[in-house]
This record gives C-alpha cells, sequence and structure tokens, in this order.
C-alpha cells in the first residue's frame, strides 16, 4: 500500500434504493454551495418517494482527512427511511485563497446555513454529527436555539463525538495534550503548492491523516496504518470485501485548513472548552443552556479506541436544560469507532434506534 500518494476523491455510487418493495432511482444533486462545501442531496426520484414525506436528515460527515463518501455505509442505510443530505466538504488545497478562511467559527455558521436550507419547507430537520462534528453540531444548535431560530434541528444524534476528551482518554487525546500547539503549527502545518487552486493556502495535509491522528513518525506509517484500520473495523461484522471498500475509502484523504486544525486541537483536545463552558462562535460564549427543545441522542461504540466511552454521551449532562424525555443515548457492544456507523452492527442496531428517535422527536414537534 502507497500510503502516502494520492488518490482520487472516491464516488457514493448509490443508484437506487428499496421503497417499499420498489426501486427507486437515486439522483445525486449540489443543492448549495459554499466555499468549502457542497451540501449534497440523495434524491429518491420516484413518486412513493414523495408520497412518503420521509424526515430530512443532515448527515454532517467529518471533517478530518477523509472524503464524505466514508460515510457510504451511513447513506446507504438511511435512505429508505429519510431524505437523506450530507456536508460533502471540499478539499482545501481546491479552495482558492481568495475564498478566505474556515475555521470552528466558519463550520458552526455553514450547520445553521444548512439547517436553514432544509427548513425552508416549515420543518426542522434532524442533524447526524457523525465523530468530528458532534462539537460544532452541538455548538450550532446552541447557537440557533439562543437565537430562536425556527429552523434549529428537530433531533440532533451525536455519534463517537469527542465532547469531553477528558473522559476516558485515548491515545489521541493523549497525543493532542502531550505537545503545545505551537509544536503542530511548526511540524503538521505546509503550504499548497503550485499549480493547486489554494496555492498558498495553510494547510493541514491529508496524507498525515493515514499515519495515525496527529503523528509525525512516518517511517513506521504502512505497518500502523494497516494496524490502526484493523482496529477501527474491529466487530463491525462486515465482510472482507467490504472491508476491502472501505479501506480503498480509507486511503482517499483531503487537506484541512490550517485554521481549522489548530482550533480543533487547541479549543477541543487541549482546552475542552466546550465541558467547561468556555466555548465561543466569535466574541459570544455558547450557552448549552438555551437547548431546551431538540431531542439529543448519543452513540457510542464500546471498543472505541479514538473517541472514548462517555466522551459523547457528556454531551447529554452538559445540555442541563434539556428535559431528560428528550434525550436518549446508545452503547454498541463490540464495535470500535468505525463500527458506529458502518457495518452490519450499525445496520441491525444502530441506525434503527436513530431512525425512531428521529421519528418520535418529529411527531412530537409537529404535535
Amino acid at each position: 500500500v502507497n500510503a502516502t500518494r494520492r488518490y482520487g476523491k472516491p464516488e457514493f455510487g448509490i443508484e437506487s434504493v428499496e421503497l417499499s418493495g420498489e426501486i427507486t432511482p437515486i439522483v445525486e444533486e449540489v443543492v448549495h454551495h459554499l466555499p468549502f462545501c457542497d451540501l449534497l442531496h440523495f434524491k429518491r426520484d420516484s413518486v412513493l418517494a414523495e408520497a412518503r414525506n420521509d424526515p430530512k436528515v443532515l448527515i454532517l460527515a467529518p471533517m478530518s482527512g477523509h472524503f464524505a463518501t466514508l460515510l457510504r455505509g451511513t447513506v446507504e442505510a438511511m435512505l429508505p427511511e429519510h431524505d437523506v443530505y450530507i456536508t460533502d466538504w471540499i478539499d482545501a488545497r481546491n479552495v482558492p485563497l481568495s475564498k478566505g478562511k474556515f475555521d470552528l467559527d466558519d463550520y458552526i455558521d455553514y450547520i445553521a446555513t444548512f439547517c436553514e436550507f432544509l427548513a425552508q419547507d416549515g420543518e426542522r430537520p434532524a442533524v447526524m454529527g457523525v465523530c468530528q462534528p458532534g462539537v460544532p453540531a452541538l455548538a450550532s444548535t446552541a447557537v440557533m436555539s439562543a437565537h430562536g431560530a425556527a429552523h434549529r434541528p428537530a433531533s440532533l444524534i451525536l455519534m463517537g463525538s469527542p465532547i469531553d476528551t477528558r473522559v476516558s482518554p485515548t491515545e489521541p487525546n493523549v497525543l493532542a495534550t502531550s505537545r503545545p500547539l505551537a509544536w503542530f503549527e511548526k511540524n503538521v502545518i505546509t503550504t499548497v503548492p503550485f499549480p493547486n487552486p489554494g496555492f498558498m493556502r495553510k494547510v493541514y495535509p491529508g496524507f498525515l491523516q493515514l499515519s495515525g491522528f496527529m503523528s509525525m513518525n512516518l517511517d513506521r506509517h504502512v505497518d500502523a496504518h494497516v494496524k490502526q484500520f484493523r482496529n477501527l473495523v474491529r466487530g463491525d461484522g462486515d465482510s472482507a470485501a467490504g472491508h476491502r471498500t472501505f479501506y480503498d475509502e480509507y486511503l482517499a484523504v483531503m487537506d484541512l485548513t490550517a485554521e481549522f486544525y489548530l482550533q480543533t486541537v487547541d479549543v477541543v483536545f487541549q482546552k475542552h472548552a466546550m465541558p467547561k463552558g468556555e466555548m465561543m462562535h466569535y466574541d459570544q460564549k455558547i450557552d448549552l443552556g438555551a437547548i431546551t427543545d431538540v431531542g439529543l441522542f448519543c452513540v457510542e461504540g464500546e471498543a472505541d479506541d479514538i473517541t472514548g466511552r462517555g466522551q459523547t454521551e457528556a454531551a447529554l449532562a452538559l445540555c442541563d436544560k434539556l428535559p431528560a424525555s428528550r434525550k436518549g443515548s446508545y452503547i454498541q457492544a463490540k464495535v470500535g469507532h468505525y463500527g458506529v456507523f458502518n457495518g452490519s452492527r450499525w445496520r441491525q442496531h444502530i441506525q434503527p434506534r436513530v431512525r425512531d428517535f428521529i421519528r418520535a422527536r418529529r411527531a412530537f414537534v409537529r404535535g
């Protein structure tokens, strides 16, 4: 495996879905564009799909060096009973410097913008934050709630998200706190070379992601990478062929803006700003107490060695003004990080619980 060569951006390649025994074609369409992200809609192109009026779900793909296609299995499992949209993040090396910055504040704004777009029909969407986006998703939900925004989510699903990395810290969490922020800026940030569209933009290069989260030990790169991959998919119940497909996805990487990467290391992993109640959105402190009528469901993997046990569920206690009746959680036995959103246990055990929670919250909001 040449893990430092650049693999092209993969396709989702989802051509159809079965609805009530009928094969319905899927049409991928970009319905909204922002400089660093396309909002991609998996349109179920049939009269039957229209008539079903399934809940709209915004899946927030992680901005952690992989493309949104890493969530193909997530999308496939949601499509039969949901109107699915996903954040298709754009490789930072392809975004011209003239388009400006992209950091956590912008990420929070993007989520709100997409929620507003999806709520144009008057119905609040469901939002799924898969892994890394959990923090900005929770923050954005709080900001929307504080402003009384009509497009705030009806439900927020957090899956394997590092809300409080002080709880059951994992190796990546320890790595993130083992060096000062200046070390990361000096050692892992690079400048996009000519002739890429993002020429001169400062980025965290995607290929470093494959050497292990924030690790610079590239000489052991491939062995560590293969071992890490095996750990990630442990217990997901998929076949060797399924793993090979996922492995190809895993090798396709994209660059992140330097400001987003460094701010995430600083705010999420070093300062633990959100669980301490100190996270800011521009110059405003984020108040999780503003979240009072959004259903919050947290999913964790028992064997997750990226996001430790309890890190995601920490969100439930932090949203202290949200009634217990609007909260839920589920821990999936025997799965690692990627088994939370991919593989047979995701399809058979996790997705049905997510589906039921989304529908229950939708019914409640509709009254």
